[in-house]
């Protein structure tokens, strides 16, 4: 009544219209990405924009008063205060990763300047 067919990797597949396996066996289709797949992909030229803004600008003050939390240990602290001005705890954990980063490269810049 209906075909029974040894697939290597699953066990048994058949085409019934019930189970895990239900249905006409067919290829997927390997279809192009989307181009909203790409929306917010950091590139080169943003990544320098950026840079160069940030670089002319400086910190903002609540970025400040993250490196000051950081730099007296205060790691937990400074994740809620980020946390509360970015709206979102990913965010804010990036964000703290972005000020240690900072930290460490104003050090760098201290020792290289000695």
């Amino acid at each position: 009544r209906f075909h029974i067919l040894q697939d290597a990797g699953m066990g048994v597949t058949h085409e019934l219209a019930i189970g895990l396996n239900k249905g006409h066996k067919v290829t997927k289709l390997e279809r192009k990405p989307r181009p909203s797949r790409n929306k917010g992909r950091l590139n080169k030229r943003v990544k320098f924009i950026r840079d160069v803004i940030k670089e002319v600008t400086g910190l903002a003050p609540y970025e400040k008063r993250m490196i000051e939390l950081l730099r007296v240990g205060k790691d937990k602290r400074a994740l809620k205060f980020a946390k509360k001005r970015l709206g979102g705890h990913i965010r804010a954990k990036r964000k703290r990763e972005d000020m240690q980063a900072v930290i460490q490269m104003q050090r760098k810049a201290q020792t290289q300047k000695q």
